[in-house]
């Protein structure tokens, strides 16, 4: 499975989701920040941004939701990388307008090796600065 060094902050509402994905990444050689919900990763964001190399966070959370949180995210440091991960279908999510397509987008539940390789593609690809993709695809 692709490694890296990066800093990762994981936001999911569900602590054993949020855990097992943390405990993956941080076998994988990352450094893993973790919030329970927008609120607490916008504080976390706040602190330390600086080191954060990618958001991964669900997209239907209470409060805040992921969408919302990418773009406060963003607005405190501009070109950060983001997945979005969610136990609804990527169509659902767009149908609804809850993300727009062309964002890096992971289905749950996600099995370590597809967490592995989508951390890394996105960690890897060649991003203008304001993070949208060039190609606009879901990969």
């Amino acid at each position: 499975m692709p490694r890296g060094n990066e800093t990762i902050l994981v936001v999911d509402d569900d602590a054993n989701i949020r855990r097992l994905i943390a405990d993956v990444l941080t076998a994988l050689g990352y450094t893993c920040l973790s919030a329970a919900d927008g609120d607490e990763a916008l504080e976390i964001g706040k602190k330390q941004m600086a080191a954060i190399d990618l958001l991964l966070t669900d997209v239907v959370m209470p409060g805040m939701n992921g969408r919302a949180l990418a773009e406060a995210m963003k607005a405190l440091k501009p070109g950060l990388r983001v997945v979005f991960m969610s136990g609804y279908t990527e169509n659902t999510i767009t149908h609804y307008g809850i993300l727009d397509q062309g964002l890096h987008y992971l289905a749950k539940p996600v099995t370590p090796p597809e967490l592995a390789r989508k951390i890394r593609s996105v960690l890897d690809a060649d991003e203008p600065e304001d993070g949208n993709r060039k190609d606009r695809q879901i990969i």
